[in-house]
């Protein structure tokens, strides 16, 4: 079922979504000119940043992506059919994981 939203918040979440892109990228003008790339602080927030947005990723592919097609009957009849679709996630994962190693 769609949402129904009065004006008001349609028009405040369409200010925000706009405005998000052009904070960030005038955010990270005004930071670059004092930005340590090799500073302890720096690393860190790098750090953090890269664990949230991988784990965001993963909650994205496994909860909203894979659920529905886990949750098939045909699927939930199979015992094989359902191991063979867990090994091709590992592998998946696996075969990723490989290629960020490069990246």
């Amino acid at each position: 079922m769609q949402a129904e939203y009065k004006l008001l918040k349609k028009a405040i979440m369409v200010f925000f979504f706009s405005v998000t892109t052009p904070f960030g990228v005038a955010l990270g003008n005004a930071l670059s000119k004092t930005y340590k790339e090799n500073s302890p602080i720096a690393l860190i927030i790098v750090g953090l940043l890269n664990a949230s947005s991988a784990g965001v990723l993963i909650y994205m592919a496994l909860v909203d992506l894979l659920s529905a097609d886990l949750m098939a009957p045909k699927l939930q009849a199979s015992i094989k059919l359902q191991i063979k679709c867990f090994l091709a996630v590992l592998l998946g994962a696996g075969g990723m994981s490989l290629v960020a190693k490069w990246a």
